[in-house]
């Protein structure tokens, strides 16, 4: 369950863009708490303390308990406003928390036992297809995740959120599809589509690109005939023989 932290609040009187504006001037940060059946009630908060806990991650899950000049509030931070430039926190909602009531939430997702996942032993990879599951609390015992163990699990094998084993009193928001989970899957293999190199030519035969040798000469014995140097002057052709 997820544990409950306090937070110093203070009521404030005016509403709207103004008074925002006046409060974030003093160093804290407009907010309201509202739900529960009661109305809505504008407050403040320490800019530096809830700057802090939103930054540490969890915030729109945890539960806290708001001081109000010595009234305690049980609430649960529904939504909060940053600034687009400089990402300070600007304004922040919580939701009243009564007792015997549910809530709506985002739930994370955390697997276990990998060393016992046949799958992910022979290479195979987790692919975590929801990071978190929307759930149906009690706001008594709001749950801080929801483990899936992976034991047992080969190529392919999933897990659908209706084989998962919820927190007590929890239940999914959507109960007409059965939305998968976790599975796990091979491995990619990676296929080289570099071709092979052209062996070495050992026959008498050219090299490609090179160039032919000239008519009824022939080749040196073991060695391709060279190539007369340029500038050089020709061989002189053989003298026709002498008629008799």
């Amino acid at each position: 369950m997820a544990a409950t932290k306090q937070l110093a609040a203070v009521a404030r009187n005016g509403i709207g863009k103004g008074a925002a504006r006046s409060v974030r001037r003093e160093g804290r940060v407009p907010g309201v708490i509202y739900g529960g059946g009661e109305a809505p009630e504008p407050i403040s908060v320490d800019y530096k303390d809830l700057n802090k806990l939103v930054y540490a991650g969890h915030f729109l899950t945890t539960i806290f308990e708001l001081d109000l000049a010595g009234r305690k509030e049980r609430v649960l931070p529904r939504d909060y406003q940053l600034d687009v430039v400089s990402d300070r926190p600007l304004h922040v909602d919580f939701l009243r928390l009564k007792a015997g009531s549910r809530v709506r939430i985002q739930t994370p997702v955390h697997v276990i036992n990998q060393d016992q996942s046949p799958g992910i032993k022979k290479g195979g990879a987790v692919n975590l297809v929801l990071h978190s599951l929307e759930l149906w609390a009690p706001a008594d015992a709001i749950p801080d995740s929801v483990t899936i163990s992976l034991a047992g699990l080969d190529f392919h094998d999933s897990v659908h959120i209706s084989t998962v084993k919820l927190p007590e009193g929890c239940k999914p928001v959507n109960t007409k599809t059965d939305l998968t989970v976790v599975t796990i899957v091979p491995p990619t293999v990676y296929q080289d589509d570099t071709p092979a190199p052209v062996a070495a030519v050992t026959s008498g035969a050219p090299a490609a690109g090179a160039a032919a040798p000239a008519a009824g000469a022939a080749p040196a014995k073991g060695a391709a005939a060279a190539a007369p140097a340029k500038g050089a002057a020709a061989a002189p052709a053989k003298a026709p023989a002498a008629k008799k």
